[in-house]
This record gives structure tokens, sequence and C-alpha cells, in this order.
């Protein structure tokens, strides 16, 4: 039976990425972001390099009734929900001296409520089909704080949070949880001028969700960082 598995900030960078590699791995997809053009385009590329179908469904993951009319759209497309890619995600002023209030908030909505926005709507069902996969995407900025990063590090040390919490809370129910960590991802997010190595590709990340998704289904990978040499 073909699975489903819903990618959030699916437009580009390390969502789009993902996106490509579970429809490799013959999964249907359903692409989630604020960018309606640029997930139709991928959605229709999805599908004419594939044999799964690719679902593009316009979601603002900050807005709690977005999110659930998107799960409920999802379940009446293809019935159930095996995995859920927590990506989506806001990069802004992370200082607290010189930082905007603005900036923090939408770090906050984005990163860590929009996360839990989906874990409450797609928990529940994987619970009674005893099977499931959460991947929360967070970053090495969730083990590291630097004096420009403050408010986006508490976000995604949060995001780990969440997911070691969940871990322990899903034990023995057949849900699995991976937290992933990225260093420096080569995305819009990111300027040349912020590494002084060889960033990461999304593919990267795209090929450490797809490792923790097809182990069997007693293994649970809990935790990987993935960094540029």
């Amino acid at each position: 039976m073909t699975k489903t598995a819903i990618i959030t900030g699916a437009s580009s960078g390390i969502g789009e990425a993902i996106a490509r590699k579970l429809a490799k791995e013959k999964m249907n997809v359903v692409l989630v972001a604020r960018s309606e053009d640029k997930l139709q385009a991928l959605a229709k590329e999805i599908e004419e390099q594939s044999d799964v179908e690719a679902l593009p469904v316009k979601t603002d993951v900050s807005k709690e009734e977005d999110v659930s009319a998107m799960v409920k759209q999802v379940k009446k497309k293809f019935d159930t929900i095996d995995i859920y890619v927590n990506n989506a995600g806001a990069m802004l002023s992370g200082a607290v001296t010189d930082g905007a209030l603005s900036d923090w908030e939408k770090m906050i909505d984005v990163n860590i409520k929009g996360a839990l926005y989906g874990l409450y709507q797609v928990i529940p069902n994987m619970i009674a089909r005893k099977t499931g996969h959460i991947i929360n995407i967070a970053s090495v900025s969730g083990l590291e704080v630097t004096k420009k990063s403050t408010v986006y590090s508490a976000t995604k040390f949060a995001v780990r949070a969440i997911s070691t919490g969940l871990e322990k809370e899903l034990a023995h129910t057949g849900v699995r949880v991976t937290n992933i960590s990225p260093g420096m991802v080569d995305t819009s997010l990111t300027t040349r001028s912020m590494i002084n190595r060889k960033p990461l590709d999304a593919a990267n990340i795209a090929d450490a969700v797809a490792y923790a998704v097809t182990q069997p289904p007693h293994v649970n990978v809990n935790e990987i960082t993935v960094r540029p040499v």
C-alpha cells in the first residue's frame, strides 16, 4: 500500500528536496506552503517523473484553521497520513538587544506553534492505527546559541524538546518520532557570508529523512544531526 507523506514548507529548499526524495521512495506527497504557484508547479513535475500522486495544498502553518483544513483535505484524498514532516520555518532577526518583536513573534508562530498545530491534527489517528512517523526539522541552532540567534535558537530548542518529549509519549504506540538538526544548508534562508565552509545541499537533509522513514517498523531513529564538514 502506498504511503502518504505531508511536507510543510514544501515550495522550496529543504521541503522541496524532501518531497522529491519521498516521491522517489514511492510515497504520495502532500505539498504544503503559502506559495500556491510554486506548489502546483512542483506537484506537476513530481507526477510527471514518478508513479505517485502529489497534492498541493496552500496553507499557512501559523494559522490553526489552515492546518486543520489541510489535514481534512488530505484525509479525504488519501484516507490515511503515514508521515508528517514539520519543515516549515522562519529564520529572522534573532538577537534580543537589537531584534524586532514582530520577527520574534513570526518565528514563534511558524517554528513552534506551526509544528504543534500539525501534530495536534495527525497524532490521534496515527495512535489509533498504531503506525505513523513524525519528522521534526530543527536546527543545529537548537544545540548551540550565537549572539545573533537567541530567539531563533530558542524556537529550535523548543522543536527539539517537543521531539524528545513526544518520543517518550508515543513509546509503544507504533508511532515513531525523528528530530533532524541541519547545519548550514544552501537555501534562500542563508547567505554565503554566514559560513566559512561549503554548505550542505537541501538533498542531504532529504536523504536523512528518507533514511529515518525507511527503517523497519521496530527501528526508531530519534535524532540526526547533519553538519557541513
